[in-house]
């Protein structure tokens, strides 16, 4: 059996799983958590992938959320970008197995399979965006869940849309409840108030479930929100899943919050929900 060896532990977030467990609670003990009001299912989110220190207080409340709301998987895919070059445009992980301090999760080949995507090892061996995302969802999720990571490296929006239908048809033939989370972090390295702007101009876009453009303003403006090819897919997935779809953002926050920089990357949590 084959099982991915990790690359960020020890170095975006603990090898011990106390550990792990600890940062988690403390954020949720810390951060004000607002409840879902009028939502019928979380249909997936966008949380940040930055060492714990930096962002966990941002992305628990993506994760709380979900954990509040209950509901069991039978598969997570998780969408994340590509930092490496390595790899195909869109890659599924051939492993039979993720691991973490937490434990090892099994991936779900089947529903790759239906999906129809090229499958490799080296989009995810030396990337930390999505392994990061692991720990969160195998303390939040209530029960056992498959894997189904998906690195995506080609940002095009025709290519995201194609990626979302796929996707959609394989779990509809599957019959199978999935949740689906990408993993990006937002604007890098501005000042706080030219990084918000930023942000803000692509999350109008987000904000209507308009990937052509939100795509369009991160190319106009040189945003460098590294998981646009996974956001886009998510929208182009939740149009797919109900016309009652609509994304919330659930926190906002940034580096310098606990470097003290100057020039910081900022993190947004986002819930996409059916309401």
């Amino acid at each position: 059996m084959s099982s991915r060896k990790n690359f960020a532990q020890g170095r975006f977030y603990p090898d011990d799983p106390q550990e792990i467990e600890k940062i988690f609670e403390d954020a949720v003990r810390n951060e004000k958590i607002d409840d879902l009001d009028g939502v019928k299912e979380i249909i997936g989110g966008v949380a940040p992938h930055a060492g714990y220190v930096y962002c966990a207080r941002v992305g628990v409340h993506l994760f709380e959320a979900i954990r509040r709301g209950g509901e069991k998987y039978d598969t997570v895919i998780l969408l994340n970008p590509n930092h490496t070059g390595y790899g195909e445009g869109i890659e599924g992980d051939e492993n039979e197995f993720w691991g973490t301090p937490l434990g090892e999760v099994e991936t779900d080949r089947e529903l790759l399979e239906r999906i129809g995507i090229k499958k490799g090892v080296m989009g995810q061996k030396f990337e930390h965006s999505g392994e990061v995302l692991l720990p969160y969802l195998q303390h939040f999720i209530a029960g056992k869940f498959r894997l189904l990571p998906i690195c995506v490296r080609d940002y095009r929006y025709n290519t995201a849309k194609k990626l979302a239908k796929d996707i959609y048809d394989a779990v509809k033939e599957s019959g199978k409840r999935v949740l689906i989370i990408a993993s990006s972090d937002f604007t890098h390295f501005k000042t706080r108030e030219h990084g918000a702007e930023l942000d803000n101009y692509a999350l109008e876009a987000i904000m209507k479930l308009d990937s052509k453009e939100f795509y369009s303003r991160i190319v106009e403006r040189d945003i460098s929100i590294c998981g646009l090819g996974p956001i886009m897919v998510l929208m182009e997935y939740m149009k797919l899943i109900s016309k009652g779809a609509e994304m919330r953002i659930l926190a906002k926050g940034d580096s310098g919050e606990v470097t003290g920089d100057s020039e910081v990357v900022d993190y947004v949590s986002l819930v996409g929900i059916d309401s």
